[in-house]
């Protein structure tokens, strides 16, 4: 099949790209490069520089691409993410994350294309009574990047419907780690996740991490997430688009262990491969006391079952960074 990956530079996107090309599929990417890089570009997926909120830019690809046989799919993560940015930003994320949908969904429906596979995020459930989210669950999101996130899904559902679309859905909850092969992986400057901070404080990049509150009704007062390994996340979306395309299905999945680790036990394990510095900091706006997945219905419907350890996403993030870190190295060596 020929696959569109929106925002195919990127972290998520890029491990994904892998993932279709791995299966088969026939991909390309359109990227504004905002966040992403054309380092983890693949030269078997074709590229195009453009923008999820310019339909023009979006209709000129979709127009190249189809002379060479329809687009079977588009595949979204393009979409902005830092929750504390969103509290103080809220109209760039209504912006990109929603409006961007919207263009994206007019493009689609001008250029034939039937299928969207849409990555959104735990962040829709809000402060979860239980904190274990189903997807049948009420969603109550606490912050503008939550709320963004559910509106694109309120779009995507009802253009479903009126147009007969073929829609996936994905909930997933915090998304670390890098590619085994250490090809991919997060390379940013700045930083919320927990993992990659936590990891480069252990490699001396950051002087220490902060726990922002230890007040929390949790068994430690540290918030508690359910982890979930890039590659596994990216398996999961090729999944779906099969699934989707032959059911012709509108569903939405979440994607997680279902086994959630505190704030305290992530740095812990981190602490397993190096010491770090921690300190203590008072609570984030918009953060949420648990998010657990249930992910029994990817499990079912997918055959779907996450295959890293919260270990493993430490590790190959560390091996990531420290990969990186004797690269820089080598090349200051060389210049010297």
């Amino acid at each position: 099949m020929k696959i569109c990956v929106l925002g195919g530079a990127g972290y998520i996107g890029s491990h994904t790209v892998l993932e279709l090309l791995k299966a088969g599929h026939d991909v390309f990417v359109i990227d504004n490069l905002s966040t992403g890089s054309k380092e983890f570009l693949f030269d078997e997926a074709r590229f195009y520089e453009a923008d999820c909120t310019n339909q023009q830019q979006l209709l000129d690809v979709f127009q190249k691409e189809s002379l060479n046989g329809p687009i079977d799919a588009v595949m979204h993560f393009a979409a902005k993410l830092i929750v504390p940015e969103s509290v103080s930003q809220p109209l760039s994320y209504y912006y990109n994350n929603v409006f961007g949908v919207i263009t994206l969904i007019q493009s689609m429906l001008e250029s034939k294309i039937d299928t969207l596979v849409f990555s959104s995020t735990a962040a829709v459930y809000g402060d979860h009574a239980t904190g274990f989210c189903q997807e049948t669950d009420v969603c109550q999101p606490i912050n503008p990047y939550g709320n963004s996130k559910l509106a694109a899904e309120m779009v995507i559902q009802d253009c479903a419907k009126a147009y007969g679309l073929k829609t996936c859905i994905f909930r997933y909850f915090n998304v670390a780690g890098a590619h085994p092969s250490l090809r991919l992986g997060l390379d940013k400057s700045t930083l919320t996740h927990i993992v990659p901070i936590t990891v480069m404080a252990a490699l001396k990049q950051r002087p220490h991490v902060t726990i922002f509150g230890d007040d929390y009704p949790t068994f430690d007062g540290t918030c508690i997430r359910d982890y979930i390994h890039v590659s596994d996340l990216a398996y999961a979306h090729v999944l779906g688009l099969e699934y989707t395309i032959k059911n012709s299905s509108n569903e939405i999945f979440n994607l997680g262990s279902s086994q959630g680790y505190s704030v305290k036990q992530v740095i812990d394990e981190v602490k397993k491969i190096a010491p770090l510095q921690v300190q203590m900091g008072e609570r984030r706006a918009g953060d949420p006391a648990k998010l657990i997945a249930k992910s029994s219905k990817a499990n079912e419907l997918l055959k779907w079952n996450p295959q890293y350890s919260l270990h493993d996403i430490v590790l190959t993030d560390y091996d990531f960074r420290l990969k990186r870190l004797n690269e820089e190295d080598n090349r200051s060596k060389v210049s010297d």
